[in-house]
């Protein structure tokens, strides 16, 4: 656009939120925009007063600011368009109108940004203004597991509520590192849009691959390249992530240096003897010691076959629970009365219905 003065017809305009971004000044048509008589070249071309206010008091802007820019809204009409081109051009000013067939996606986040900008602002949520990446370290990991929760729910409603809830942290963070003069939302897009381009050479430059697996393997290499400090096979894995997914980290980088099973019965045999190490366990710290190696042994199995193994123990967990939860609405009675065979019959029970339900 030529002049950084753009005009709405209203304030609403959906690519408002674009031109803030871009820094640009703009204003808003007023309502009362004063009119003038129709000529009969307006009233043929279906003006009303109103819509030749409009033009005029753009025109007037034009004349005062040099040029303007107004952008067609979806409450605009081609006969207004022709008659604020025939203003301007009878008034010898230059008025830019910009077309836009479709709005982009992604307003809605900066609304987003402009919301987080005003809780922490002078006159914002004092809870929010008390917020530090500390503070707010544990609401990432909580909103993280319940999007988790939701996806493995399938629900795509719950899927993009908890999404929200995990941009709200994106956002936060942001907002601070803003208020610190550390970084800002701009740099947090920017550092991933130009990561994911450098690390797509085969989407956004010139480079040839034969399939997903290729696309893996450039990966590694230029995120190796891009971070030359890590020199370890295990430098740069977060020691934060639950063990499940740490173990599964440390055996694929392990893995890549040729430190694995030959096959998958190597994997299904370590396990075998692990179990027997940890039953012929004579202390306790030996038993902890040995049921941490069966479950990196498990952790073993299940990369073999491509499992997540934090996912199958969650799923593992969710049908415990709908078993037991059968269980205790089909006793009859307080549980705690309920004999050995009774509990195995009802668990039993439980879990035909459940195969049979799949």
């Amino acid at each position: 656009m030529s002049s950084d003065l753009v005009v709405v017809g209203a304030g609403d305009h959906p690519f408002l939120p674009h031109v803030d971004a871009a820094e640009l000044r703009h204003e808003v048509v007023p309502s009362e925009a004063s009119t003038k008589p129709l000529t009969r070249a307006d009233l043929l071309g279906g003006l009303s007063p109103e819509l030749k206010g409009r033009a005029e008091w753009i025109v007037d802007r034009a004349r005062a600011a040099g040029e303007v820019v107004y952008l067609f809204g979806t409450a605009d009409s081609e006969a207004f368009t022709r008659t604020l081109g025939m203003e301007a051009a009878r008034a010898g000013v230059e008025v830019e109108v910009v077309y836009f067939g479709v709005a982009p996606r992604g307003l809605a986040l900066l609304r987003l940004v402009r919301v987080m900008e005003r809780l922490r602002g002078p006159d914002g949520c004092p809870w929010d203004h008390e917020q530090d990446h500390a503070s707010l370290a544990r609401y990432a990991v909580e909103e993280t597991y319940e999007l988790l929760e939701a996806i493995t729910r399938g629900q795509p409603d719950a899927i993009a509520e908890e999404l929200g809830d995990v941009l709200l942290q994106v956002v936060f963070h942001a907002q601070i590192g803003a208020d610190d003069g550390t970084f800002d939302i701009d740099r947090v897009a920017t550092g991933i849009a130009d990561k994911l381009e450098r690390r797509h050479p085969h989407v956004f430059a010139d480079t040839d691959v034969a399939g997903a697996d290729e696309v893996v393997a450039n990966w590694a290499e230029l995120k190796a390249a891009e971070k030359p400090e890590r020199v370890g096979p295990f430098d740069g894995v977060p020691l934060a992530q639950p063990a499940l997914e740490l173990m599964t980290a440390y055996q694929r980088r392990a893995a890549k240096t040729g430190f694995d099973w030959p096959d998958d019965g190597g994997a299904l045999a370590d396990v075998r003897d692990e179990l027997e190490e940890f039953a012929t366990a004579g202390t306790d710290a030996e038993r902890e010691a040995e049921l941490g190696d069966l479950l990196a042994a498990v952790v073993g199995l299940a990369r073999r076959h491509g499992v997540d193994p934090e996912l199958a123990l969650r799923g593992s967990a969710r049908r415990f629970r709908a078993r037991f939860e059968a269980v205790a609405a089909a006793a009859g009675r307080p549980l705690a009365e309920l004999t050995d065979d009774q509990w195995l019959s009802l668990w039993a029970q439980a879990k035909a219905a459940e195969a049979d339900a799949t």
